[in-house]
């Protein structure tokens, strides 16, 4: 299942602050702010989705997320290579460091990230 786009900004929020009560993420977002009853509802759907749980502290709920951020997005780029890159990662590769602009610096960090991940399998 996937969060839309407003309830994937109230995850990162989320994700960032690990516990927080209402206040806490309606702070988080810039000027203006939404709506109590808009992240009510987006932290609700996001429930129903299995995404968010909360522990009740008297009169306040202080919610947290039940999905790690780094396995959200992995599913996500996952899907990616498998939706446009014909389940390539090699394609995937190719377009990320082409169209994304890398410095030779990025390019030679990423590099080593790869001849690690190599030197583990």
């Amino acid at each position: 299942m996937t969060l839309s786009n407003a309830e994937e900004q109230l995850m990162q929020f989320l994700w960032k602050k690990e516990r927080a009560l209402m206040k806490e993420l309606i702070d988080a977002y810039p000027d203006p702010k939404p709506a109590t009853t808009t992240v009510a509802t987006l932290l609700k759907r996001m429930q129903d989705k299995n995404f968010v749980d909360y522990k009740q502290l008297g009169r306040s709920r202080e919610y947290f997320p039940l999905v790690k951020k780094k396995d959200y997005f992995s599913k996500h780029v996952n899907g990616l290579i498998k939706n446009f890159f014909n389940n390539s990662p090699s394609q995937f590769a190719s377009f990320f460091t082409e169209e994304t602009n890398l410095s030779k610096k990025e390019l030679e960090e990423l590099k080593t990230l790869i001849d690690s991940e190599i030197k583990k399998k």
